[in-house]
This record gives C-alpha cells, sequence and structure tokens, in this order.
C-alpha cells in the first residue's frame, strides 16, 4: 500500500492533539518571554525565530519526539535568547561578543570601503533606495546596514516627526 498521501487515521489525530498543544505551549511561552524573544535585533534573534519553528514542526510530524520534549526544547532555546539579551544589557563587550555592529556603507556621495567586507554591490544599494522611494544614490546622505541585516537609509530631510 502507498503510504505517499495517508498513513493513518491515529497519525492525524496525533499531529491534531499535538499541534494544538505545542502552539499553545509556544504562544504562552513567547508571551511570557517578552517582545524581544520575536524581535530580529541580530543574528542570534534570527537564529532563535528560525529554531523555534523548526523546533515545533518536529514536534508536530516526529513520532519519536515527545510534546515534553519539543515544549523543553522551546524553553531552552528562550532562556538561552534571554541569557545572551542580559548578557548584553549588563557588559558593553558582551554585547560586541554577540552582536554586528552597524556599518556604515555610503557617505555623502561616497561608496565605503566596507561594503566588499560586507559583500555589498553598489546596484544592491540602488535597490534598497529605490525600495525606499528614492530615485538616486544622490538623494540620500548616509546608507548603514544595521546588525540585524537591515539597511536605514538617512535623507538631509528627516522628514515629518510623528508622536
Amino acid at each position: 500500500m502507498d503510504y505517499t498521501l495517508f498513513q493513518s487515521w491515529s497519525g492525524l489525530g496525533r499531529v491534531a492533539i499535538v499541534g494544538v498543544m505545542a502552539y499553545l505551549a509556544l504562544v504562552l511561552m513567547l508571551r511570557v518571554s517578552g517582545k524581544r524573544s520575536l524581535a530580529k535585533l541580530n543574528a542570534f534573534d534570527l537564529v532563535v525565530t528560525v529554531a523555534l519553528g523548526s523546533t515545533l514542526a518536529t514536534t508536530l510530524l516526529a513520532k519519536t519526539v515527545a510534546l515534553a520534549e519539543g515544549v523543553t526544547a522551546f524553553a531552552v532555546l528562550l532562556l538561552m535568547q534571554y541569557a545572551i539579551a542580559w548578557g548584553g544589557t549588563r557588559s558593553d563587550r558582551f554585547q560586541r561578543l554577540v552582536s554586528a555592529a552597524p556599518t556604515l556603507l555610503y557617505h555623502q556621495g561616497l561608496l565605503l570601503g566596507p561594503m566588499r567586507t560586507a559583500r555589498v554591490s553598489a546596484e544592491e544599494l540602488r535597490q534598497v533606495v529605490r525600495s525606499e522611494g528614492h530615485a538616486q544614490l544622490s538623494d540620500i546622505t548616509a546608507i548603514v546596514l544595521e546588525s540585524d541585516g537591515t539597511f536605514s537609509i538617512l535623507t538631509a530631510d528627516p522628514g515629518p516627526l510623528s508622536g
């Protein structure tokens, strides 16, 4: 018999029951751990977010992984993220160790040397500028590659302040 499309009702039941329970456990743990848990402020935050998703999928689909093991994995990942974020707020040295510094790539008409080490081309910078609604690089004062991998575009006219 071909098990490609369907194996058993008990398998579907397990996925449904474990799925609901694992999802609720993850949502509860994310609420308890705070907003930082889903922020992508540095590479470690991204790794934790991806690992949480992978852990949820594995807990749902792998019959060899019990719900308690999946929930424990969620807790370990969130505790590690908490510990690293806590350490970063207590020590500048630790923060520099776990988080990349922002990199100035473009400033007042000049494409800067760090573009090469950041592996960013001039055309990619132009694309970033266009995606932010600017026609050309000359409209921009500076472009910074932030520690989370996003680009910050600084213009001479900061625009209207909100608040």
